[in-house]
């Protein structure tokens, strides 16, 4: 297929260029300029008037709980999503497996119709939520990074004592990760140091929560004296996921430590636990990339999400940010945090998942600011088309 005369969003650094082509072929983005002449057989695109740009990636999500939309609005944070008595865990549990299947898809459709081409999915449920979830893309074009877990949490005692994980949860972890992309973690307040650190040695992604509550960090002072963001780290991390709590120094020990970190902000909000600390983030040098997580709470959009982000966090710390820097955390920066330099980007040879956006649409014409525009008018509605491995999944162009 050859792209004609389609504005573009190119590279690393998300650079505009006005008018170009772009020849895809099979999956991949082959080759990108003015110069482009079309193959024999070859269909051509005239793509005037839309602006090509990476596929979102969703760098967070729980999307097993699409079946509690909004459940509990006045409850807090612990009552809410607490890994062990969470009334969360209780709506899963208790719910047909047909019917968490079906709500899950539905999450995964609106996902595709907002943009994002990726998302990474901490999964609950041992073996079985790793199936259930697998079951759900199934036949889906959309690309899923899944992050297991066991269904296992040590108590108090075994913390302060430092126990290690049982052979047995060992050996379950074992036979996990040969289903998923890597481990999710819930937290390090619900293991010791020393599973912890057993778990580090993981070949996969590993990620874990940190930093999300008040009471998350006191209580891992209680514990062990350390912040939630010291303990987690003895995961070794790809990335952490929240902070919203964390100091300057947690900051400065991930970025020395090259761990990405996933920032929430409506999720956060949405259980009144306040805003992550972007401004500071950036300072201290992070690699910066934004989810939406669970569904029960939020919904998966990355357009809403970058808009509240970028003007809360001006707002809040009255300092101004760049869209670009925005736009880059949902792009570029979440591929360089999943360490694939296929996603998250248009340049020769990476993967052709894009978004087709429409420059002339009501909310957004005259566009003098493409990044801008994206971050905080764009949506649903601006989409002309989604494409996924070099088709068109959603949409037309």
């Amino acid at each position: 297929m050859l792209i004609k005369n389609i504005s573009i969003l190119y590279g690393n650094d998300l650079d505009y260029i006005k008018s170009t082509n772009i020849r895809i072929s099979g999956q991949f983005v082959k080759a990108i300029g003015t110069n482009l002449k079309p193959n024999k057989k070859e269909d051509i695109c005239d793509c005037e008037g839309l602006l090509m740009i990476p596929g979102f990636i969703n760098a967070h999500t729980h999307v097993g709980d699409s079946i509690g939309k909004d459940i509990g609005l006045d409850f807090d944070a612990e009552e809410k999503i607490h890994p062990i008595w969470g009334f969360k865990q209780k709506i899963l549990k208790n719910s047909q497996k047909s019917h968490l299947t079906s709500f899950i898809k539905n999450s995964c459709l609106s996902m595709i119709k907002k943009g994002i081409t990726t998302f990474v999915d901490f999964r609950e449920g041992g073996l079985n939520g790793i199936e259930l979830l697998r079951n759900a893309t199934k036949g889906l074009p959309i690309r899923t990074v899944i992050l297991g877990r066991i269904d296992y949490y040590q108590e108090l005692n075994s913390i302060k004592k430092n126990t290690q994980l049982p052979d047995s949860k060992k050996e379950e972890l074992k036979a996990l990760l040969e289903k998923c992309d890597g481990i999710g973690i819930s937290g390090p307040n619900e293991f010791s140091d020393s599973a912890l650190k057993f778990y580090s040695r993981v070949p996969k992604i590993r990620a874990i929560h940190s930093a999300e509550t008040l009471e998350s960090c006191r209580t891992s002072k209680k514990i062990k004296t350390k912040t939630e963001t010291q303990r987690a780290l003895l995961l070794k991390p790809n990335f952490l996921v929240h902070m919203t709590y964390a100091s300057k120094k947690d900051l400065i020990l991930a970025s020395k430590n090259k761990t990405s970190i996933v920032v929430c902000p409506r999720a956060n909000a949405a259980l009144a636990e306040g805003i992550p600390n972007v401004s500071l983030m950036m300072q201290n040098g992070c690699n910066l990339t934004i989810g939406t997580d669970n569904v029960m709470i939020n919904s998966p959009d990355m357009f809403r999400e970058m808009d509240y982000l970028w003007k809360v966090s001006m707002g809040l710390q009255k300092t101004r940010l760049s869209p670009k820097l925005i736009l880059k955390m949902v792009t570029v920066n979440a591929a360089k945090m999943l360490q694939n330099k296929n996603l998250g980007v248009i340049q020769s040879n990476s993967l052709a998942d894009c978004i087709f956006i429409n420059k002339h649409d009501i909310d957004l014409e005259p566009m003098h600011n493409p990044y801008a525009s994206l971050v905080h008018r764009a949506s649903e509605t601006t989409i002309k088309a989604v494409m996924i491995g070099g088709k068109i999944i959603h949409g037309k162009i």
